[in-house]
């Protein structure tokens, strides 16, 4: 497939590295599509890896993934062209974090509502699943851990949108779990709390979930 990476951050230069891992040809959209990050990223990454705006990795991408910090998404989203997203299978990978001075990270939304299903609002016609927001970025792609693959639970209103996901997930390593609807994403941005909790206390960034089960 053809898939664009809105966001060039560390998230999105690594699940973009996995992609062409897998055989995918990938536009990273940015702001600065040429800083010395995204042109190391490309001279490294070979003949699949691209680079532009926003809204050029929005137009290349026949799957979109959006990869930008909560606070920016619907900036992001804006840039990029709305109508860019329509009827394309789209991963939101985002999570609604805000660091107050001297406190633990905390959601700036959840309980009642997600970032998910506010993107999913702001996209009414793309085909939204909430993928890879529990997890540290190092182990995204082709986690190892002694337990065996680590569980990527994921979330999102059209069954075909998440079997195209499951598969990518597949690709990469993960157990998927699907845990339904895109209201979904209200528990999956809480586990990103407590995956970034465990990390604080136990000073380490080593770790995943795993669904056991009889």
């Amino acid at each position: 497939m053809k898939i664009g990476v809105i966001g060039s951050g560390i998230v999105g230069r690594t699940l973009a590295s996995g992609f062409i891992g897998a055989g995918h040809d990938v536009k990273i959209g940015s702001r600065e599509p040429e800083s010395d990050e995204l042109t190391a990223w490309k001279d490294k990454s070979g003949a699949r890896a691209s680079t532009g705006s926003f809204a050029d990795a929005a137009r290349f991408g026949e799957l979109i993934v959006i990869s930008t910090l909560g606070s920016g998404t619907e900036h992001a989203i804006s840039l990029a062209g709305k109508h860019n997203f329509k009827g394309k299978v789209v991963i939101d990978t985002t999570n609604p974090l805000e660091f107050p001075e001297d406190r633990m990270p905390r959601l700036f939304v959840g309980w009642n509502d997600s970032l998910g299903e506010r993107v999913q609002r702001w996209l009414p016609d793309a085909r939204l699943v909430k993928a890879f927001n529990i997890v540290g970025n190092t182990y995204m792609v082709k986690p190892q851990f002694p337990g065996g693959p680590p569980t990527m639970f994921f979330c999102g209103n059209d069954a075909g949108a998440k079997q195209t996901v499951a598969r990518l997930l597949s690709d990469f390593g993960w157990e998927s779990v699907d845990i339904g609807g895109i209201d979904g994403a209200r528990e999956l941005e809480s586990l990103c709390i407590l995956w970034v909790r465990y990390a604080i206390q136990m000073k380490t960034r080593d770790h995943a979930f795993k669904m056991l089960r009889k």
